[in-house]
């Protein structure tokens, strides 16, 4: 018999790239593991089977220069990879070694190979419940990968060579246990944390390599602390993790956070289930790493894609741009056009200034109030971002902002000289924000508010703030990086015929390429001179081309109309089901931008039961949705119709079915939290 054992290894690991070619002891993983398992008796030939993408190059390079006999093949169809090695090699009896198994033992490997041609079984493994992790040993006859590679379907049991035979009953199947269930002990190599404890392993031995796998054991007794590295990795973990899910991981030991923007944190969605990552977007759809593809119902990009993923004509615009020059020594003419069109959209106002995130606008917006009329204060209502001038508003009380979209921001870093300096009042409360200009006679500059994001202004709100700021020669300034764009061609206050002194915008302003403006009268705006406001990256062009092109796209479509109508028709749609079901919802927001919660302690436990059941469905689903012109009737139904089966699971949890008993993970996030 012609017994072969095939060692499964490449280079494009998601969560340690590379590991296969990782040094231990001077020596490269692979060629640990190869020269162990050469030392097996009953194996005839060890083969690497790598994937024939170009990175595993190096690795074939290497495995030869060994003298070892390297195949190739698919990357994401491990089966048909191992299945085409074994076949080529006319191999008998399959061994499946994984190559992040260093520790793997030859007299193991024998043992589990006696037992399997001894009793004669078309499959066996060892048993991973007693067996420690890192030790994995397959036995098949080549008959079973052939019936497997034959009879496969899923991609899951594609990708993960075996499942097919280990849960089909057509297989006779054994096992190779140990006396005492050793499943707590981590040997493999998965994460950079792995990498510590088996060198700290090969290091206790060295220069012998070739140590069986009950002294690591006796060591691991003797020396528990060099083990300790990698104890809060659960084993396994990969076989049930995405692609997406596995580079977050791999993210937060490099990111702080894990990523760029709080609002696309998988905490804030489905703790260790959430995709976490986009291979590609079009229209209202979005493909995770692994090829799923989901129908957005949620943030769509934070609100950035009025107009979907991917408008052709957007990105057509955005292709030119590049072909002609991003940058350069010259201005890009674009900015010029641009600032004209924003003017035209709003009479009102002289001049504008561009950036690229809504943050930096509205700093500059509160940059040019300051200059313009000498004060430093500013009364603020709403979420204007991540900026000193705004986060101090919570230097006072870390809770004056958790009125304003986010909970719990702290004002770490910003310092406390600015005490004092921003003061938060309420909306629609006219007689708060008159106090507090009351109270700082002369002293405020601004007055920085979203014209309306959970409610809209009641008593003419918004045009007492204006005589307010007026009598008191405050700058008004209008927020709408949120909410331009979605119910009026440009600013939210054109619906409610009150004007500001300057105006800002971001998000739908390029449908989804960085651009951002601040708008505002000449006799302000020009203070801009009076103050340095500069950064190269807003002279490129990219983002001017888009919000051009955008703008003609909304301004043809009537994109404003249809965003609303939709989200007018999931509003119906939401109050529907929560009346069919007797469930206490609240929605609030604008219709393009709206939000539902469910009046119950178990709210954030629902909203995450919610999203798991959802994105099982193929929807990226939260409570808060942002409408797009891509959205389709076809969409809205699909959405409804499986939100329909989600809200029916809540009402069962009402009347007394355990939440807790079917979230598989942890509770999603309600604010802002530290990541570790």
């Amino acid at each position: 018999m012609n017994i072969v054992a095939l060692v499964q290894a490449r280079m494009g690991s998601t969560r340690l790239p590379g590991k296969v070619l990782k040094s231990i002891v001077g020596m490269s993983v692979i060629e640990i593991l190869l020269t162990r398992l050469s030392q097996s008796k009953n194996i005839n030939e060890v083969v690497v089977t790598t994937s024939n993408k170009r990175q595993d190059d190096e690795l074939q390079s290497l495995v030869e220069s060994l003298g070892y006999r390297c195949t190739r093949g698919s990357e994401k169809n491990v089966l048909k990879r191992l299945y085409s090695a074994a076949k080529s090699i006319d191999a008998d009896i399959v061994i499946r070694i994984t190559g992040d198994c260093p520790l793997i033992d030859p007299g193991l490997v024998d043992e589990c190979i006696d037992k399997f041609i001894r009793t004669g079984v078309d499959y066996l493994s060892t048993d991973p419940m007693t067996i420690p992790d890192g030790l994995d040993v397959e036995v098949m006859k080549f008959s079973s990968i052939e019936n497997a590679y034959n009879n496969a379907t899923s991609d899951f049991e594609k990708e993960h060579v075996t499942p097919y035979i280990r849960n089909s009953n057509l297989f006779s199947k054994e096992l190779v246990s140990n006396d005492e269930n050793l499943s707590h002990c981590r040997w493999t190599l998965d994460e950079s944390e792995d990498l510590v404890v088996l060198t700290n392993i090969f290091e206790s031995f060295y220069p012998n390599l070739l140590f069986g796998w009950r002294e690591v054991l006796k060591l691991s007794m003797s020396r528990p602390d060099i083990f300790e590295a990698n104890k809060g990795i659960k084993n396994n973990e990969g076989a049930v993790m995405g692609n997406g899910q596995k580079l977050y991981k791999r993210a937060k030991k490099v990111i702080p956070g894990g990523n760029m923007l709080l609002s696309k944190r998988p905490e804030m969605f489905l703790p260790e289930k959430w995709p976490s990552y986009f291979s590609k977007a079009k229209g209202s759809k979005v493909w995770d790493l692994d090829g799923n593809e989901y129908l957005d119902m949620s943030i769509m990009s934070i609100g950035t894609n009025t107009l979907g993923y991917g408008h052709p004509e957007v990105d057509e615009s955005v292709i030119k741009a590049i072909q002609n020059g991003n940058m350069s020594t010259l201005n890009c003419p674009e900015e010029v056009i641009l600032a004209e069109k924003l003017v035209e959209i709003h009479p009102w106002a002289d001049m504008v200034r561009f950036a690229r995130s809504g943050g930096e606008i509205n700093s500059i917006a509160i940059r040019i109030a300051r200059a313009a009329t000498g004060r430093d204060k500013i009364a603020i209502c709403g979420y204007h971002g991540w900026h000193d001038w705004y986060l101090s508003t919570n230097l006072n009380s870390d809770k004056n902002l958790d009125g304003h979209l986010l909970p719990g921001l702290k004002p770490s870093g910003v310092p406390r000289g600015l005490i004092g300096t921003t003061l938060p009042f309420n909306y629609n409360d006219i007689d708060q924000l008159e106090e507090l200009i009351k109270s700082n006679n002369n002293e405020i500059a601004a007055i920085k508010m979203e014209v309306s994001r959970n409610e809209g202004p009641e008593n003419d709100f918004l045009q007492k703030v204006r005589d307010l700021a007026t009598e008191n020669h405050i700058i008004l300034i209008f927020d709408e990086c949120t909410s331009g764009f979605r119910e009026t061609f440009g600013g939210l206050h054109k619906k409610f015929g009150v004007e500001p002194d300057l105006a800002v915008f971001a998000k739908a302003l390029g449908n989804g390429y960085a651009i951002s403006a601040c708008i505002g009268r000449e006799k302000f705006m020009q203070a801009a001179q009076k103050t340095f406001i500069s950064s190269t990256f807003w002279t490129e062009r990219i983002g001017s081309a888009a919000a051009l092109k955008t703008l003609e796209v909304m301004e043809r479509t009537k994109s404003w109309e249809k965003i609303t109508h939709t989200g007018l028709q999931i509003r119906q749609h939401w109050s529907k089901l929560a009346k069919e079901y007797s469930l206490d919802l609240n929605i609030s927001g604008l219709p393009a931008v709206q939000s539902y919660a469910f009046s119950s302690n178990n709210n954030l436990k629902y909203k995450t039961l919610i999203t798991q059941e959802m994105l099982k469905k193929g929807f990226l689903s939260t409570p808060l949705v942002f409408s797009s012109t891509a959205h389709s009737e076809d969409d809205i139904n699909l959405y409804v119709s499986a939100l329909g089966e989600c809200f029916s699971l809540v009402k069962e949890c009402e009347n007394g079915l355990d939440v807790d008993s079917i979230l598989e993970g942890p509770v999603c996030h309600s604010g802002f939290r530290r990541l570790n």
